[in-house]
């Protein structure tokens, strides 16, 4: 890249004296001017918020983002790293997007992993905060200290595999870049940011970064943070990774989060065609244990991962032309585009969620949509008898109008809270959402405790912000009939959810710690020299959770947004007439 092709680069200084593990500062990027600053980050803010989620829910505060609409080119969007990233320490390469979200216009914090979050955090800053606007489609460079704008209009409109690939070849191999899909340039409100096919999914990212003009940003640099103890962490690191190829992480391993989908269907909680059914006939043509055996599969792992959870299938629909090494298969991609909307054929549900991650869109929201606008068109609320629940040639039509926002995807993208207001005549109680994020596979009906999560949950309906249903699943409640003591167990799992995405940790080492706060307080004593107790890091969550909902509040949200559709309230769950909510404040 020639210096013609520069608008500006700006170079950036070093904080002194940072606290280990970090390097004590953020870089705040004015899209609109190329200029950039650090911005100091004491001592007492990185204990108080740690990095990830928290530290992120931080910036945006300071950044006042709260009563600013998501689209607003004085809207921040934040790339935060964490105290970890870079440590030995196993599945610690994960990074946040921090902003307000243009779905659920709240807080929004999408997480993914691999190489983005170690490229970043060398380029020798905390966090990376995006504010105003490219006068034309753009890329963001971060280069060590160097930042650049750099025209990119002949990236604008490819899809997120073939805008990896053209980056890497403009840039060289050793930049990571976070991009987004021709959803996100067409403001689809749940388009993701993805890093070399993993997803920040959740929220509308994507669509941010779309109303900003900025198809990709590409980082790259050689700063390092040192560590407090240098020997003791690498002792604790090592009797992480061995315990993290226990039996806590086996079914990840073996099967991946999919071995979820023949389990929730036994027990009549796998949400079927809009949540209408807890069960799926046909369900085992999606099940892993039969795709493993007719369809090729290989298996990778994140950077720094030592569990190795990903499962990669070779998609064979006629129509669809594979793209690189397959589809990641995951548990919410299968039960979003197969039994939500009624499709039992594998090849279409692979397709499918394979156009998904190529268009840059969040596969639950966009599954859990396209299911409403079927039962609307079931109810006769929608004219379009195309679309059909069981329709796989539908579904894929319906996933690439979203794509183009064209026909009925126009709709469907911004999701079913918006789609189901302008339908009417009481879609609402219906649409699956919670504060406008879709729910995903989890029936709140025959999982209450984990439905209280998704009521009160600060990103709305999410599984990754509350994993209640491990209590659900467990003898200490009836999931089927939550009680006032329960109301802790949820308050827990939100809280624990807040220190992993701050620390940041995979969540998938949960069931590996004995007290994860006991133990990430080790963790960071370590890295950081901090004399932390599990106390703290109890607080701390705590801290977290309530930021956000302090964003909230000054983005307007109101306590009556802290329940769940009508349906579930209402209508007892078919097949097990003891599974209804209790409406109740």
């Amino acid at each position: 890249m020639t210096a013609a092709f520069v608008r500006r680069v700006c170079y950036m200084s070093f904080v002194a004296d940072a606290v280990p593990g970090y390097h004590g500062g953020y870089r705040r990027i004015d899209l609109a001017t190329a200029r950039s600053e650090t911005v100091p980050l004491p001592e007492s803010v990185l204990r108080a918020f740690l990095g990830g989620s928290g530290l992120g829910t931080y910036l945006l505060l300071q950044e006042r983002a709260a009563t600013c609409d998501a689209y607003d080119p004085q809207a921040p969007i934040a790339f935060v790293f964490s105290p970890l990233v870079g440590s030995p320490l196993t599945t610690s390469a994960k990074f946040a997007v921090v902003a307000k979200s243009p779905l659920t216009n709240q807080l929004n914090d999408a997480l993914a992993s691999s190489g983005f979050a170690i490229a970043g955090k060398r380029t020798g800053c905390d966090a990376l905060v995006l504010i105003g606007k490219c006068a034309e489609p753009s890329i963001v460079v971060v280069d060590d200290q160097q930042v650049a704008v750099q025209p990119a209009g002949d990236l604008w409109g490819m899809e997120v595999p073939q805008a990896e690939e053209a980056l890497r070849q403009r840039l060289g191999a050793e930049f990571a870049c976070a991009v987004i899909g021709p959803a996100g340039e067409r403001r689809v409100r749940f388009a993701t940011v993805s890093h070399d096919g993993r997803h920040a999914g959740r929220g509308g990212h994507g669509a941010v970064l779309g109303s900003k003009n900025v198809k990709a940003i590409a980082v790259r640099g050689s700063a390092q943070t040192r560590w407090a103890d240098p020997a003791g962490l690498n002792a604790i690191a090592k009797d992480l990774s061995r315990r993290s190829f226990g039996p806590a992480t086996a079914k990840y391993r073996e099967l991946g989060t999919a071995a979820n989908l023949l389990v929730f269907n036994r027990l009549g909680v796998l949400p079927t065609r809009n949540f209408q059914e807890g069960r799926f006939e046909g369900v085992e043509r999606l099940s892993p244990e039969q795709m493993r055996v007719s369809r090729e599969k290989m298996q990778a792992s994140c950077v720094a991962c030592t569990i190795g959870c990903e499962h990669i299938y070779g998609v064979r629909a006629s129509d669809v032309e594979p793209v690189g090494k397959g589809v990641r298969v995951e548990y919410e991609n299968l039960f979003a585009l197969g039994p939500l909307c009624g499709v039992q054929d594998p090849d279409t549900v692979l397709a499918a969620s394979q156009r998904c991650d190529q268009l840059g869109i969040d596969t639950i929201s966009a599954g859990a949509t396209i299911a409403f606008a079927m039962e609307c068109v079931q109810r006769g609320l929608l004219e379009e008898a195309w679309l059909r629940f069981g329709d796989g040639a539908a579904l894929l039509r319906a996933v690439n109008q979203i794509g183009a926002r064209q026909g009925l995807g126009q709709q469907l993208a911004d999701g079913s809270r918006r789609m189901a207001t302008q339908i009417g005549q009481e879609a609402l109680k219906f649409a699956p959402q919670v504060k406008g994020l879709e729910i995903p596979g989890y029936e709140p009906r025959g999982l209450q405790t984990v439905a209280l999560g998704f009521a009160v949950g600060t990103r709305g309906a999410d599984h990754n912000r509350s994993s209640a249903y491990e209590v659900d699943f467990s003898a200490r409640v009836d999931r089927r009939r939550l009680t006032p003591n329960d109301v802790a167990l949820a308050v827990a799992s939100e809280d624990r959810a807040a220190l992993l995405d701050s620390l940041i940790l995979c969540k998938f080492l949960r069931g590996v710690f004995v007290d994860v706060y006991e133990e990430a307080a080790g963790m960071l004593k370590q890295v950081t020299g901090w004399d932390l107790t599990g106390s703290e890091l109890r607080e701390t969550a705590a801290r977290i959770v309530t930021a956000k909902k302090l964003f909230n509040i000054r983005a307007g949200w109101r306590p009556e947004e802290d329940t769940l559709p009508a349906r579930f309230l209402e209508q007892p769950l078919e097949g097990d007439p003891r599974a209804v909510l209790t409406a109740t404040r």
